[in-house]
């Protein structure tokens, strides 16, 4: 059975080890001050947000996320990062904190959530088409600085 909620203070080494595996996934390694920063927000709960999966008592995913406003529409969330451990991939840990977020973000009057992955994500791209809808948006990035 899975369980989601919120991340507290004893969490903390369990979800930095999840989220150095998101970002090696994705071929990064984050500076501390970084992490700390995520931490600090997720703390204060006013911009990030983050949310863990549990199975048998033990943190296997987490979720960060957050709103903005939109022109077109009332407020929207944005699914930052999403990631599962590889042991506990197929048993519905991803599909849990997608609606988790759903869930938290309709609860707020936010109108949809959308989220990215890379085209050579396969395994989570399964799970993505089968809760949401690829609107067929590519990203563009334009770094600004170092």
């Amino acid at each position: 059975m899975i369980t989601v909620g919120g991340l507290t203070e004893k969490d903390r080494a369990a979800w930095e080890n999840l989220f150095a595996g998101y970002n090696t996934f994705y071929g990064r390694t984050l500076a501390p001050e970084l992490v700390d920063r995520a931490w600090r927000e997720f703390a204060r709960g006013e911009r990030m947000h983050a949310l863990g999966a549990w199975a048998e008592g033990e943190l296997v995913g987490i979720v960060h996320f957050l709103t903005h406003v939109s022109t077109t529409s009332a407020d929207v969330c944005y699914l930052q990062d999403l990631f599962t451990d590889a042991g506990a991939r197929g048993r519905g840990v991803g599909r849990a904190l997608i609606e988790a977020v759903a869930g938290w973000a309709r609860a707020r009057g936010c109108v949809r959530v959308y989220w990215h992955t890379h085209t050579s994500n396969a395994t989570a791209r399964r799970l993505y088409d089968q809760v949401a809808v690829d609107k067929g948006f590519m990203q563009y990035q334009l770094p600004l600085g170092t």
